[in-house]
């Protein structure tokens, strides 16, 4: 199984890049999380709209076909831990890449959530781009822990 995590957006500020890397280092061998991060397009495009299409464009040219791709949206379903760690689990035992992807500023191309096989929301609050990625990074730490049978998660 290969998982990625393919983010838009510019460098994230120190101590997001220190969390993320804790959680990483914190996960199994088996299991590795790969960060994939993509420029923004902002700086060759002028036009908001187009520039989302263009980054969407960058994220879909990085996806194989078989993959299971997630898409990061507010819009989206409120996953659980539990969903989660079941989630991971099904990925694994039929052997599935996913991609998680997580959009940039102006947010993800539409051509990304149709791609989509889930839309996972995180919060309705509207997260700082660098607080999605460690979330994302923290939450599967959990849902590998709680597949693990660690006493990390509590309820």
């Amino acid at each position: 199984m290969r998982l990625r995590l393919i983010v838009v957006g510019g460098r994230p500020p120190g101590w997001a890049r220190a969390a993320v890397a804790d959680y990483l280092r914190r996960l199994p061998v088996a299991l590795k999380l790969e960060m994939v991060r993509l420029p923004l397009a902002r700086g060759h495009e002028r036009n908001p709209a187009r520039a989302v299409v263009a980054e969407g464009q960058r994220m879909l040219a990085r996806l194989a076909p078989r993959d299971a791709v997630i898409s990061l949206d507010g819009c989206g379903d409120a996953w659980s831990t539990g969903d989660l760690a079941r989630r991971l689990r099904a990925w694994q035992s039929a052997g599935t890449d996913v991609a998680l992807l997580v959009g940039g500023p102006d947010g993800l191309a539409s051509a990304c959530r149709e791609r989509a096989d889930a839309r996972w929301s995180l919060s309705a609050l509207t997260l700082p781009h660098a607080l999605v990625q460690v979330i994302v990074v923290e939450q599967i730490y959990r849902a590998v822990s709680l597949n693990a049978g660690h006493p990390y998660h509590r309820g």
